[in-house]
């Protein structure tokens, strides 16, 4: 294998002997044969690529459009790496990622591309991101490296509503956009109908449009020359003090965090001494490099480009997505916060097994640096012990979670049931020493005031982007209605498609509205919704009574319109979820003290006049005193028996 430099032998080694082993490292990824790096002119150290000669870049699209397709399109065409037969969606990494098909967290990846129209070797750092609503924070972060995006639009399925959300994303953080169609190839598309719906809505003349198949890697070569060509390099002086922005992190068990970075100005070494003007902790630097999209240390980043740090970073509140490095006793001017993610949907976390709670706690650490749109606050519970209140941007992300703590740290957790939060106006003068003010914010419902010192209450109102058919039209107004909704506007998109506005209360579309959008519109409707501030409402509290003691843990609050019918469902639900006992258990939904829905769970009775003799089971006396006494155990046992609830009854009670 011919080398670019030279072949390292013993005498080189001896050299090396007291050589630092990053250093080593590096240098084992600078000796790298033409063969492996496809015969491509690429230069011996990254940092010598010129900065004009850069290109930062993300893929948005809607949930199932192809972005993680033309990923691996990309990065097969310009020879980053070789994609195995049956191996798809290489940058999602993610167990949870490969069993849902679904893009939850952003990936990046650099890679060189040699341009056919001018023959310079430019490098191209592309970010992957998420398309589900629920993650459009990732969406966010990572448009803040870039200097352009890739709007992906299916030409079979056309402009969907989370496709409307990241353009204007997009568009309001002034990036160029590159408008593609993608899967021209399937047999339904319809590229020139989906290029007026484009220009209806956003303005984009159909000859900008690019159509490609990332599948089958039609047309993808000439999006690499649009990206060259349309996306300005990134601004910046290499001469300038080293400024750099935390896009992204995640956790590493035997570094600690490892964090994302976009180099702005000058440029960072292995050893440099850096500083975060957020905390102002001092760290050391240990490794830099950039990910191809597996790790590869450079030694070094300068201006312009995106890649990976390492510098001792082990605490979650650390790496604090937003924020501005800078050298030792060279400050520089921050870059303007990001808008912290705000929570929508609030769960409660246990362990199953109090003496797991260190262990929890560690796994939780980790996973929320790797997930920083999760806010993390401690909270305690008669019946499931110590624990954490969890907040999170949508029921699915609650899910992908959960399922992560699950699978990649093998915590065993209860779940208690989502809900949202709440405002209040009360008079109580204890209530208003506690929070200084007769305002206060609430997302469990264990916090809900006494119903004497209410003067208001204010729930979470959001303005909702539904794109159907316009054949569903009306079955999503009733939805929409039955969700308590208020139409705000209607617009055709085309000839068949309409896109509906609506505002609608955020309690009430956070478990099953999306499902029911779907079932309603047979898989064509699509939902994205955006935060509306607060509106008074008149809800209520419902508790759940089991034999006559409220477990907290279940109760949830209701608009006082649909508390009975909600009262009613979860009971129902509990009495299949809840195992037999050897007692009854009475059942209840209860609001304000008076009784709304009730089901009983029949015990499992066991015949005690069996063991009587004779034909007609023994003497009548005998018979009714063990009755009498089985009934009497049974009384004490409801007394003092405890009624096992399994750990999913929590989540599970309000899903469909």
């Amino acid at each position: 294998m011919k080398l670019y430099s030279y072949t390292l032998n013993f005498s080189k080694l001896r050299l090396l002997k007291n050589t630092k082993l990053s250093s080593l490292v590096t240098c084992k990824h600078r000796f790298f044969s033409k063969e492996n790096e496809n015969d491509l002119d690429i230069p011996m150290n990254y940092h010598d690529v010129p900065s004009q000669n850069i290109r930062n870049f993300s893929i948005i699209a809607h949930v199932d459009h192809g972005k993680s397709t033309l990923a691996d399109r990309i990065l097969e065409i310009t020879n980053t790496i070789n994609i195995e037969d049956g191996k798809a969606q290489i940058l999602d990494r993610l167990q949870v990622e490969k069993e849902r098909g679904i893009t939850v967290k952003a990936q990046t990846a650099s890679l060189f591309y040699k341009s056919k129209t001018n023959d310079q070797l430019y490098l191209l750092n592309l970010i992957d991101t998420p398309g589900h609503v629920d993650f459009s924070n990732e969406v966010s972060r990572s448009l803040s490296a870039c200097q352009g995006v890739v709007l992906l639009v299916d030409a079979n399925q056309g402009v969907q509503a989370q496709t409307v959300a990241n353009f204007y994303l997009a568009f309001c953080q002034n990036l160029v956009i590159i408008p593609v169609l993608n899967k021209v190839d399937l047999k339904n598309a319809n590229p020139k109908k989906v290029e007026e719906q484009l220009q209806g809505l956003f303005e984009i003349k159909p000859e900008t449009v690019l159509k490609i198949s990332a599948k089958h890697g039609t047309g993808v070569d000439n999006l690499l020359e649009a990206i060259v060509s349309r996306l300005p390099a990134p601004i910046t002086d290499r001469e300038a003090s080293f400024k750099a922005l935390i896009f992204d992190s995640w956790f590493d068990k035997y570094r600690g965090a490892v964090i994302m970075i976009f180099v702005q100005n000058g440029s960072v070494k292995e050893g440099d001494v850096i500083v975060s003007v957020h905390s102002q902790i001092t760290y050391p630097v240990k490794n830099v490099g950039i990910l191809r999209p597996t790790e590869h240390i450079t030694g070094t980043l300068v201006g312009g480009q995106v890649g990976f740090l390492t510098c001792n970073m082990r605490s979650a509140k650390e790496a604090c997505i937003g924020d501005t490095l800078h050298l030792k006793d060279k400050p520089v001017e921050p870059f303007p916060g990001f808008k912290p993610a705000q929570p929508m949907v609030f769960a409660g976390l246990f362990p199953i097994d109090q003496s797991m709670h260190g262990e929890m706690k560690n796994a939780l650490e980790r996973l929320t640096l790797n997930d920083s749109a999760v806010s993390v606050a401690t909270e305690s519970s008669a019946a499931l012990g110590l624990g954490w209140r969890l907040g999170f941007l949508g029921l699915l992300h609650l899910d992908v979670f959960s399922q992560r703590l699950e699978q990649e740290y093998n915590a065993q957790a209860v779940m208690t049931a989502p809900s949202v939060t709440y405002k209040a106006r009360v008079n109580s003068k204890k209530i208003i020493d506690k929070y200084g003010s007769n305002e206060f914010f609430f997302s469990n419902p264990v916090d809900f005031p006494d119903p004497t010192y209410i003067e208001a209450l204010f729930e979470p109102i959001i303005l909702g982007t539904i794109i159907t058919p316009d054949q569903y039209l009306g079955d999503v107004l009733s939805l929409c209605m039955d969700k308590r909704g208020i139409q705000k506007s209607s617009t055709n998109i085309d000839d068949t498609r309409i896109l509906l506005q609506c505002y609608l209360p955020l309690n009430e579309i956070v478990v099953d509205f999306h499902d029911t959008l779907k079932s309603l519109t047979s898989g064509f409707g699509s939902f994205d919704y955006e935060d509306h501030g607060y509106q008074e409402s008149y809800l209520t509290k419902i508790d759940i009574l089991l034999n006559g003691n409220v477990v907290e843990e279940l109760g949830m609050i209701a608009h006082a319109s649909k508390a009975v019918n909600l009262g009613r469902r979860i009971v129902l639900k509990l009495v299949e979820l809840i195992p037999r006992q050897q007692f009854q258990i009475a059942i209840q939904a209860a609001v304000k003290g008076k009784v709304i829905a009730r089901e009983n769970i029949k015990p499992f009775r066991k015949d005690v006049t069996s063991k009587l003799c004779g034909k007609r089971g023994g003497d009548i006396t005998r018979k009714m005193k063990l009755l009498k006494q089985q009934s009497e155990a049974k009384k004490k046992m409801k007394m003092v028996g405890n009624i096992e609830i399994p750990r999913d009854t929590f989540i599970n009670v309000l899903k469909r």
